[in-house]
């Protein structure tokens, strides 16, 4: 009887470290932290039950996902009909401190999409309307914006400076050398991750990257363009965009943004995301490897490797 006994404690305890190890078992015991106020606590509590659903790593306590996110600053360039979602979900997420850049004025056209905006701000700039308002959804959370204009790569380099992960919402300039060619290199070289989308009338694309982690913009575009049959050009018009179209892209951003700070659920950088909003069963995730030589996902490390 004593040896059954000693065999099925055994068991108990390898049973019982597995659970831990595989974040099941939790402490119950843990100390609240005290960098979250009451406030806080109340706030976010839906969250906390949302990431112990979806995170199973082994922690401290079961907070630790939400204190990344209030240590983390986040910059969202462009607020238009992606970005205003993006920088909204940010803010209701408790993003510690949210750098908003457009220099843009409210038009009423934007007012079919974009979700910070109302008849009352039109004129107004979207920057300074949007600070003032997902200030106003957490106070928590530090505010900034700027009026600024990107118009190059150095701009995005000074953009993304002290920041932990940007959120690209802009479409201009486009071309060769566009925005998101230079955020892919701004951001490779300062290490900054980042997370950029859109929409194309019903299609919403989101695309996650942190090299190495993964595939560059760069390596990812070039090689869907090359999956695509040659000769031929497709010119339909202006993309038409409604909100839920806007909605559901800025809310993938957002997402992606959120687990680049938190690493739950795993952002999968090197990826972009589709979904055709009119062929509801039509989802794409594309995520090819790293060309070879890419300086943005190969980084050079020595003196040796740059002669």
């Amino acid at each position: 009887m004593a040896v059954e006994t000693r065999m099925l404690s055994r068991r108990c305890c390898r049973i019982v470290s597995a659970l831990t190890a595989s974040g099941y078992i939790e402490d119950a015991a843990a100390a609240i932290p005290a960098e979250l106020s009451e406030r806080e606590l109340e706030r976010y509590s839906r969250s906390r039950a949302f990431f112990r659903r979806v995170d199973l790593t082994p922690r401290a306590h079961d907070w630790e996902i939400q204190l990344r996110l209030k240590r983390s600053r986040a910059v969202v360039l462009g607020l238009g009909g992606t970005g205003s979602h993006v920088a909204w979900a940010l803010a209701a997420a408790g993003v510690g401190e949210i750098h908003c850049v457009d220099p843009d004025r409210v038009e009423l056209s934007n007012l079919n999409r974009q979700i910070l905006y109302t008849e009352d701000d039109l004129g107004r700039f979207k920057a300074e309307v949007a600070a003032n308002r997902i200030s106003r959804v957490n106070s928590d959370v530090t505010v900034t914006c700027s009026r600024a204009r990107v118009t190059s790569q150095a701009d995005l380099s000074r953009l993304v400076e002290g920041y932990d992960v940007l959120a690209l919402c802009a479409d201009e300039p486009r071309g060769s050398e566009n925005i998101k060619v230079w955020a892919s290199r701004a951001c490779a070289a300062a290490g900054v991750p980042w997370a950029g989308g859109g929409y194309s009338g019903p299609v919403v694309t989101c695309g996650v990257f942190a090299p190495p982690r993964g595939a560059c913009y760069e390596c990812v575009s070039a090689q869907a363009i090359a999956k695509r049959r040659s000769g031929i050009d497709v010119d339909l018009g202006g993309p038409g965009v409604i909100a839920f179209s806007a909605g559901i892209s800025g809310q993938m951003v957002a997402q992606s943004v959120v687990s680049l700070i938190t690493d739950v659920p795993d952002p999968m950088p090197g990826t972009i995301r589709a979904m055709n909003l009119a062929v509801l069963g039509h989802h794409d995730l594309f995520k090819p490897p790293p060309r070879a030589g890419c300086t943005n996902c190969h980084p050079l490390t020595s003196p040796m490797d740059r002669s």
